[in-house]
């Protein structure tokens, strides 16, 4: 995940002031030296550090933070407020006109992985609205780039219009939008060509498809990856096109976060999701305060709730909060969840998103990946079905037997089935409102946070949304 190294600088500068009951001016300005070095190393635009760091000292310094009871807390959360300010405030919508179809301009260099992205929009447009999107596949120049979005939009289920590699990517635009008000498509995705680098070539066909078009959207997909570099690409493309906002792409690999820190400040322009990963579901809503709640290690409950709700089948769901009230959860359940887990990104995804647990050491030795699942599913499978639904079975003859069927050490399969009970215990009183064993793993006052969460009210909202969302859409159809 990104913003690693810039979390860990982050809450050493901020557990130096927490160390100290009163903090002083000379505090500040050294917590401040630390976080300027911190973000410039994430490769975060100068100008954007120089004026974050001139704005939070200010705000520090005030005596209404320095004269408090909390002056760490205070400071930590002006850092939290204005770095959720620099990215954006809050999270931005998608256009959409007022008349089928809404048209969706997708710009960007190659490699930066436009044609997946438009493919993941596509897909979440279909999953929350009902849409039915239309590819044009107007990008004639890169080799299997139409085949590339061919299969793509097979796996969305969505039609692609496309002339060949031989007909002006102008004509063919113009030939798929009158294709789609012909099919009544609610939304159009233009697979517009993307360069290795910005040439005027290029920008003169992208904007004569802009004025071809007249899209309600011009998203210009970055790949994070690229840094500071990634600004430059946003700033071009912008004063340009006048993109109306950005996709950050492979924001789970190596990076430094600079470019999701930089663009808005620099472009104007909203990042409206992120991709993170290679399925059709790895496309998420970019929402500034959230991220930078997890660049300062505050974790990200409201997104972690969310992909458990999309991703998690419901009435399995229910049937498993039955099982551990009653304490009844076994290794069947236990396979279940961990193919869940798998499905909502990783054990270390889930992980990262709960506060206080970038301050665990040793989590980032966890590994859950398919490799370590196929071995616990191994151990499971040696199991008979008696000793699947009744684990204290399991004596020492037994687990030697399942180690030998599993071709796993006997030690790992001892540790397995220990994990087992102590999970069991804690989800039996966690369902039953008892958040007390949360304290140890989250730090003192968790335990009342997660208690507190209105997470019945949460789903109501959610669902809520979804039908007004589909109302709108049959309405936009008609």
């Amino acid at each position: 995940m990104a913003f690693e190294g810039l979390t860990e600088r982050l809450q050493n500068a901020m557990s130096k002031l927490r160390r100290k009951g009163k903090i002083s001016e000379t505090d500040v300005r050294e917590a401040m030296r630390e976080i300027r070095l911190a973000l410039l190393e994430a490769d975060v635009n100068f100008g954007v550090v120089k004026d974050f760091v001139k704005t939070v000292r200010e705000r520090a310094i005030g005596s209404e933070v320095l004269e408090s009871l909390t002056p760490a807390q205070q400071i930590v959360k002006i850092v939290d407020e204005e770095l959720t300010k620099v990215m954006g405030e809050e999270a931005t919508a998608l256009n959409k006109s007022p008349h089928i179809p809404t048209i969706i301009m997708m710009v960007g260099l190659q490699g930066a992985g436009k044609t997946t992205t438009a493919g993941k929009l596509a897909y979440r447009l279909k999953e929350n609205d009902q849409a039915r999107p239309l590819f044009i596949a107007a990008d004639v120049y890169r080799p299997a780039a139409i085949e590339q979005l061919q299969v793509v939009a097979q796996q969305v289920g969505a039609p692609v219009f496309e002339l060949g590699t031989d007909v002006d990517p102008r004509e063919i635009v113009r030939q798929g939008l009158a294709q789609a008000v012909e099919n009544k498509n609610d939304y159009v995705i233009i697979d517009t060509a993307g360069r290795l680098q910005i040439d005027e070539k290029l920008m003169q066909e992208l904007a004569d498809i802009k004025e071809l078009a007249q899209p309600s959207e011009i998203l210009l997909t970055v790949d994070a990856m690229t840094g500071q570099n990634a600004v430059n690409v946003a700033e071009s493309f912008n004063q340009q096109l006048d993109i109306t906002g950005v996709v950050l792409t492979k924001l789970d690999g190596d990076t430094r976060g600079g470019a999701a820190l930089s663009i808005r400040a620099v472009t104007g322009k909203p990042i409206k999701f992120t991709g993170q990963g290679e399925k059709l579901t790895d496309l998420d809503v970019f929402h500034p305060d959230r991220m930078a709640d997890r660049i300062l290690g505050m974790g990200d409950m409201l997104t972690l709730i969310e992909k458990a709700q999309t991703d998690y089948d419901e009435e399995k769901a229910n049937k498993l909060a039955e099982k551990m009230q009653e304490n009844t959860f076994d290794f069947n359940d236990f396979i279940d969840q961990l193919d869940q887990v798998q499905k909502m990104g990783g054990i270390q995804d889930i992980l990262k998103m709960m506060p206080g647990m970038n301050n665990v050491p040793g989590l980032d030795q966890i590994q859950m990946g398919p490799k370590e699942t196929g071995h616990m599913k191994a151990v499971v499978s040696s199991m008979t079905p008696a000793e699947r639904t009744d684990p204290d079975l399991l004596n020492p003859s037994r687990r030697r037997r399942i180690a030998a069927g599993a071709g796993r050490p006997i030690q790992e399969v001892n540790r397995m089935i220990k994990q087992f009970k102590e999970s069991r215990k804690m989800m039996s009183k966690m369902s039953n409102g008892n958040f007390d064993g949360m304290d140890q793993m989250f730090g003192q006052g968790m335990s009342g946070k997660l208690g507190k969460m209105a997470m019945g009210s949460m789903v109501r909202k959610q669902k809520k949304d979804k039908q007004k969302r589909l109302k709108q859409a049959r309405k936009r159809r008609k």
